[in-house]
């Protein structure tokens, strides 16, 4: 019987928020390399969007905010060794790397 209580609302997690957060550590550790940084930072947003338009009851910002920083930072770091590595000896700045040299022994 409903004695004029509301009912119980339940939460729940945001799925794309998981799986930002999922796609983020596969991203971060090189096992999806490319593609992990792009779903988590897709799908990270559209978590946090979704959790905003949920009034409550979708959980789990802290696991989309986490997949977008490990999203972020994998591409960020991505595009630094790119530059480094490809863009350097295109402009003629050779990479002078002593251990990786051969030292003539």
């Amino acid at each position: 019987m409903n004695q004029g209580y509301p009912p119980i609302q339940q939460t729940r997690t945001s799925v794309t928020a998981i799986i930002s957060l999922i796609a983020g550590i596969l991203g971060f550790v090189q096992i999806l390399p490319v593609i992990g940084p792009i779903a988590a930072i897709i799908t990270g947003h559209m978590a946090k969007s979704e959790i905003k338009q949920s009034g409550g009851l979708v959980t789990g910002d802290g696991l989309a905010t986490t997949g977008l920083i490990f999203g972020y930072l994998t591409l960020a770091i991505g595009l630094c060794a790119l530059c480094v590595f490809v863009l350097l000896p295109i402009l003629g700045i050779s990479l002078s790397i002593p251990f990786l040299m051969n030292s003539g022994y």
